[in-house]
């Protein structure tokens, strides 16, 4: 049996005094805990594919101003930051935030399509023009033929094509008012794409929230929330900035995200000033935020479906409120309710690492529909858009809990 505590290392790295603003990779002491935990090693089942091994990967760069091998990048670059070893590491290390800056300072270049995909997101508007080109696409029924002709793979995108849903093409209305009495207003964050590939998500969350009595608007010059570019060496700092301007200029009570994978860079956004300080004491899971406000008089139609919680990283590890989604769905009279299994372990989908590491992806994936398949549920719930739309290419077997709930409101 592989013994994760006799691997041969050394005594923990002391720090060198490393800027007060980073957090000091020095600290890991290498004890193996975070090990059983990570996606990478239970793919390969060695410790290079481990955080305590990147750890130190990461101290070479950002404390001993080190030179990496090709095969420390490799090994770096392959992780999925889920940050399953932060939720038990006993040293408390930000690992993600040290990834982060690590990449900062590899000064990632990204190629021709990254570049592309990079700059479409920072311009939503680009984006929203180019939305007819996938909704023709699968209206004339292409997806066949050119799967079967090569193309895809040769121009490097059969992978994202097999992610491709039909898109919306017309924007958001500004504002939506209540259903019942008024109780206040809240601002929708839609990030960047999931207002054209998740609007029946969106569009529940307003159903649900006019139903308890809230105006809900959408800004529509909000944007991507800047994971993407942050977890790649890129620089999110306009995209911050935007959301930062134009939320904090709305009068609502809450801004609510739908996607945890959003969410949890939203509420790591590092500002210190007042206007980073008014948007994170306003941001709000919507989860959180309709148990909270939930009228003891709302009632929910029964169901009898069996239910299977898919818990992503984002919300597990970083904004840890999975038990509201299991709480919120316990409003449905006959559900029932049970945590997937290895809900521990990543999908594979990573933000963009579905599209970078498509086997690495497609292997934890296969564990993941595994585990939905051996469940035996009718539905899977998931919170965060990005696992849903990977876990969901070719089968559509994961919705987000909102849509379920929105389904059961009798009246509306």
């Amino acid at each position: 049996m592989f013994d994760f505590m006799d691997m041969g290392y050394d005594e923990p790295i002391e720090s060198t005094g490393a800027d007060p603003y980073i957090p000091d990779a020095g600290e890991c002491m290498r004890c193996g805990i975070c090990v059983s935990s990570c996606p990478t090693f239970r793919l390969f089942q060695v410790d290079e594919e481990t955080p305590r091994r990147r750890i130190r990967t990461i101290s070479k760069l950002l404390i001993e101003n080190q030179p990496i091998s090709a095969d420390e990048r490799r090994h770096l670059d392959n992780c999925l930051q889920c940050r399953a070893c932060e939720s038990v590491c006993p040293s408390r290390m930000a690992y993600g935030q040290l990834f982060d800056q690590a990449q900062a300072e590899l000064k990632v270049k990204p190629n021709g399509l990254a570049k592309l995909a990079f700059k479409l997101i920072e311009h939503k508007h680009w984006l929203k023009r180019l939305m007819p080109v996938p909704a023709i696409y699968l209206k004339l029924g292409l997806q066949k033929p050119l799967r079967r002709s090569g193309l895809l793979k040769k121009l490097h995108l059969a992978e994202a094509e097999a992610l491709l849903g039909k898109p919306a093409l017309r924007a958001l209305a500004v504002s939506y008012p209540a259903s019942a009495t008024k109780r206040g207003c809240v601002a929708l964050f839609t990030g960047c794409i999931a207002e054209h590939f998740d609007r029946e998500t969106l569009q529940a969350a307003i159903k649900l929230l006019n139903a308890i009595g809230y105006e809900v608007r959408v800004p529509p010059q909000q944007g991507c929330c800047g994971a993407i570019h942050q977890h790649n060496g890129q620089s999110a700092a306009a995209l911050i900035d935007n959301n930062i301007a134009v939320f904090n200029a709305l009068d609502v009570d809450a801004v609510l995200h739908t996607a945890t994978g959003c969410g949890a860079m939203l509420s790591e956004y590092q500002t210190d000033d007042e206007a980073g300080q008014l948007f994170r004491q306003r941001l709000c899971d919507i989860n959180d935020f309709l148990l909270k406000h939930w009228p003891d008089e709302l009632q929910l139609t029964a169901s009898e479906l069996k239910v299977a919680v898919h818990e992503p990283c984002s919300q597990r590890n970083v904004l840890k409120n999975q038990q509201t989604v299991y709480a919120l769905l316990e409003k449905i009279p006959g559900l029932s309710i049970a945590a997937l299994a290895d809900n521990h372990i990543c999908c594979g989908a990573g933000g963009s690492y579905m599209l970078s590491h498509p086997d690495n992806a497609g292997q934890l994936r296969d564990l993941k529909r595994q585990a939905i398949t051996d469940s035996s549920a009718d539905v899977v719930v998931s919170s965060n858009f990005g696992c849903a739309v990977f876990i969901n290419a070719d089968e559509g077997r994961v919705a987000h809990p909102l849509r379920l709930l929105a389904r059961q409101l009798a009246f509306m």
